[in-house]
């Protein structure tokens, strides 16, 4: 009996000695990369732009102007798009993929976390054993004057033994310097990057259909100008006709006026394909067919509203690629702790206990009762330089990863420079464009008036024509595209996402 408890006791107590080692952890402690070179105060292109942009719906952001966050699409005040939205982060197949990727991610973690603790195993067992059958001959003789008879007879025996047992067994391999929690925080953190893939993702999905829902509108503007366009040219063929036969134009007139014609409904067509296109595309994304899906039109009428831009410091806290490649150079970091790790010796313990009988009905009598405890240490003692050659592996991929954090850093602050030229260049462009419109509009005012008083030929008609054509065509695309360059800058700003969005290290250990 006190050979049993002085075993429980020094059992114990190298347990409790164990698990205070546990705290140690080897591995760099990691730390953000910082840029190469500090962010500007402010964006460059972030001016107040000409008279015209100004007039035309542009203005100058404020650093204290108030962040877009959750559905940044509502900003457009767009009851249509913003019913499309929903549907999408319910329904696209992309977003649910990388959202299983994510849960897929989380339960690694867990996985990796229950290395912290022992296994328990449970083995109940029973067996048989016994030898062959053996034979045993016996001989008997009688004897009656002359005559005598004699009987043999064989008998079987055999030999068989049971046994049961109710064994229990447990094995722990304490962290004593770090491998296992460097991995737990290796996989927390390539959760971490699954869930800023799946936010990124989700922008990306929002801003592609929120692009194609106005290239669509568009497509619906460009139709009604192209019909308008086709009906003025098909009353100007009526007139050539008209006096092609009272003999004042020519033929060639005729066929000029009706070449302009065809051109033009040749173009009304083609805006039909590519606004099918751009409904299919719509359907796409919001996870159904195209044959059961469709959108009435309605021309573009919109205008881009006002986005805050803040400072370009917040948009470290704001991108979710940002945030993808911030949590890589972390999940990179704790690699090199698991790296450095295996230096160390692995140190297990076992323990079994139970109870053993060849009586069942005995099986749980304190008398059948057996246990153990074991400890054993692994150390490598020479690999050739294997694992020094593996952290020097961890440890330039690490450095790779502060390379690649610091180069999507940069180009998220191209990304916002150039949408923002692009939005303020656009407002300008287009307020010049409608400039054009009245010039061309007067200009073809005088042609058609020159032509029917005789005085020029259809030519300048045709060519006025067009020009009022052209320009008006241009205006709409200006319009569609000030509109999509709104939903890029908004995307590059990150669109409702922070930092504050992503999970912790511990939100991803936890069961969901």
């Amino acid at each position: 009996m006190k050979l049993v408890t002085s075993a429980r006791a020094t059992g114990a107590a190298l347990t409790l000695s164990l698990s205070l080692l546990g705290g140690c952890r080897v591995g760099p402690k990691y730390v953000r990369a910082s840029m190469p070179t500090a962010p500007p105060v402010a964006y460059k292109e972030n001016q107040a732009g000409s008279d015209e942009a100004r007039s035309n719906g542009w203005r100058q952001a404020h650093p204290d102007d108030a962040m877009l966050r959750g559905k940044w699409w509502e900003v457009f005040q767009n009851a249509e798009l913003n019913a499309l939205e929903e549907h999408l982060i319910i329904d696209n197949q992309n977003i649910k993929q990388y959202f299983e990727n994510y849960m897929a991610a989380r339960a690694v973690v867990r996985n990796a976390h229950a290395s912290l603790y022992p296994s328990i195993s449970f083995a109940p067992s029973t067996n048989i054993q016994g030898q062959g059958n053996q034979s045993t001959a016996t001989a008997t003789t009688s004897t009656t004057g002359t005559s005598g008879s004699g009987t043999t007879g064989t008998t079987l025996a055999s030999n068989s033994s049971h046994s049961y047992s109710l064994p229990f067994s447990a094995s722990w391999e304490p962290d004593l310097f770090g491998k296992v929690r460097n991995t737990i925080r290796e996989d927390a953190n390539a959760a971490q990057v699954s869930a800023a893939n799946l936010a990124n993702e989700t922008l990306s999905e929002q801003a592609s259909l929120a692009q194609y829902y106005f290239e669509l509108r568009g497509q619906d503007a460009l139709q009604e100008l192209y019909n308008k366009t086709v009906d003025a040219y098909r009353d100007t063929l009526r007139l050539t006709q008209t006096r092609y036969r009272t003999g004042i134009d020519s033929d060639q007139d005729v066929a000029q006026a009706e070449t302009n014609l065809r051109t033009a409904e040749a173009n009304a067509a083609a805006v039909a394909t590519t606004r099918g296109q751009y409904e299919h595309a719509i359907a796409l994304l919001i996870g159904q067919p195209p044959g059961n899906f469709s959108i009435a039109v309605k021309p573009l009428d919109a205008k881009p509203p006002f986005v805050p831009v803040g400072i370009p410091s917040q948009l470290l806290e704001r991108r979710p690629d940002i945030a993808a490649a911030e949590r890589t150079m972390a999940q990179a970091n704790a690699l090199i702790g698991v790296g450095q790790a295996a230096y160390y010796p692995d140190i297990s313990l076992t323990a079994s206990a139970g109870t053993q009988s060849s009586d069942i009905t005995h099986l749980l009598n304190l008398s059948a009762g057996f246990w153990s405890l074991g400890t054993s240490a692994t150390e490598t003692i020479f690999d050739a330089g294997a694992r020094r050659a593996t952290v020097q592996q961890y440890k330039a991929q690490y450095n790779a990863d502060v390379a690649a954090y610091r180069q999507t850093v940069l180009n998220a602050f191209k990304e916002v420079e150039d949408y923002l030229i692009s939005s303020r260049q656009l407002a300008e462009q287009q307020q010049r464009q409608q400039l054009a419109i009245t010039s061309a509009q007067r200009y073809q005012k005088l042609a058609f008036t020159r032509y029917t008083t005789g005085v020029d030929t259809y030519l300048n008609v045709l060519t006025a024509q067009n020009s009022v054509f052209n320009s008006q065509e241009t205006e709409v695309n200006l319009r569609t595209s000030r509109m999509t360059a709104a939903v890029q800058l908004i995307a590059a700003l990150g669109g409702g996402w922070s930092a504050t969005d992503l999970p912790s290290e511990k939100d991803v250990t936890r069961k969901p």
